[in-house]
């Protein structure tokens, strides 16, 4: 009976956490908001964001405390994607994000275990190019029971058995694990960091508007070694390959006239690294604030504006539920040589969650200063599709 019990408590608090986000987003609709937004650009707004802490000005970043959670703030994430290699070769791409959210400033003072005020979400996918399929899972539950949750010391983040944590002990902060699984298919990763944290932004805040407070505390590691296994397709791969992890934090991130944004995080074979968010006005124009960061082999890190790279979509892929995703891209970056080309490894990797985006694997290739250069990296659009 107590096993009964406990499952069943499992799923009143997963359908609480899905009816209190679901709130959350058709709250901004009721208020007034442009009814075309995306769902994601509603959650990172500032409609609901008083009595919580914002981002407004460059702060000491302290690593591994700043890997854990920082419940002042409305909204966080940790987001980590890669590309993987079986020893047969074939080829797959993963995704793993989990976000905290907020729904009220201050913590209950309840006596009830039940009672929380955070709720947590994840998003699970892999491409398996080999099959031409993607796959995509998704969670949700309160930060309550030890459903789910985040720490710092040990760093932990979790939803059920889904969790990014620090390996061992956790006395080692650049020593990771990941692991997810679903019916159909299953992960498990150990990751060793190459590099360091880099900030992004100005020393680590990230300004998104205009509107002070629309900016969020953002860094990366932009390359990890990952070993483990995958299971999909009833079949069990031992794998290898490169990971990135994006870490934010904020309140309110998103201007009233934000519509969504596409995400760049390639990873060159010279052991170089290029991100950049380029933001999107509501009009389909590109916002000021787009910006971006440049990692050398070494690992010492350049803020990159907008005016300071060129990215032209080329294709196009319609979506068969509606709407259309640009679908390969053009990047020129003269001031480091670099021209690309980016294409994703499947032209569907959308994904249908409480928000829907397409967020998935692609290949690089290119010159930079003349010389051949490729890789791989990951993909997001956000604000094209309802």
């Amino acid at each position: 009976m107590s096993i009964v019990l406990q499952e069943w408590r499992k799923c009143i608090f997963k359908l609480t956490a899905v009816l209190l986000v679901a709130c959350a987003v058709l709250a901004g609709t009721a208020a007034g908001e442009d009814p075309q937004r995306s769902e994601l650009a509603d959650l990172l707004g500032g409609n609901s964001d008083e009595g919580f802490k914002k981002a407004t000005a460059p702060r000491s970043f302290t690593f591994p405390a700043d890997h854990g959670p920082h419940p002042e703030y409305r909204n966080e994430w940790w987001y980590m994607t890669g590309n993987l290699d079986a020893n047969d070769g074939r080829r797959f791409g993963f995704e793993l994000t989990i976000f905290r959210f907020s729904l009220a400033p201050e913590a209950s003072e309840s006596i009830s275990a039940w009672r929380t005020n955070q709720v947590y979400i994840a998003h699970f996918a892999m491409t398996d190019a080999g099959r031409g399929r993607f796959h995509v899972a998704e969670r949700y539950s309160r930060g309550a029971l030890g459903l789910a949750g985040a720490a710092a010391d040990p760093f932990r983040v979790w939803i059920d058995d889904w969790e990014i944590a620090a390996a061992g002990d956790g006395s080692a902060s650049e020593q990771w694990r990941l692991r997810a699984s679903d019916a159909e298919f299953a992960l498990e990763l150990s990751l060793d960091a190459l590099k360091p944290p880099v900030l992004n932004g100005i020393d680590g805040l990230s300004q998104k508007s205009s509107e002070p407070g629309n900016a969020s505390y953002y860094y990366s590691i932009t390359r990890w070694q990952a070993q483990g296994n995958v299971q999909i397709g009833g079949d069990d791969y031992t794998v290898s390959g490169l990971a990135w992890l994006d870490r934010e934090w904020s309140s309110s991130a998103l201007g009233a006239d934000q519509q969504g944004w596409d995400w760049f995080a390639l990873q060159l074979a010279d052991g170089s690294e290029l991100m950049f968010y380029n933001l999107r006005k509501a009009d389909g124009s590109q916002d000021e604030h787009s910006a971006g960061t440049w990692v050398s082999p070494d690992g010492t890190a350049r803020h990159l504006d907008r005016d300071e790279i060129s990215i032209e979509a080329d294709e196009t892929w319609a979506s068969p539920e509606g709407g259309a995703y640009p679908s390969a891209w053009t990047i020129e970056l003269p001031g480091y040589g670099l021209s690309l080309k980016v294409a994703p490894v499947l032209d569907d990797q959308e994904l249908f969650t409480t928000v829907r985006y397409w967020e998935g694997a692609v290949d690089v290739t290119g010159t930079r200063d003349g010389a051949s250069v490729d890789g791989r990296g990951y993909v997001e659009l956000t604000g094209y599709a309802k």
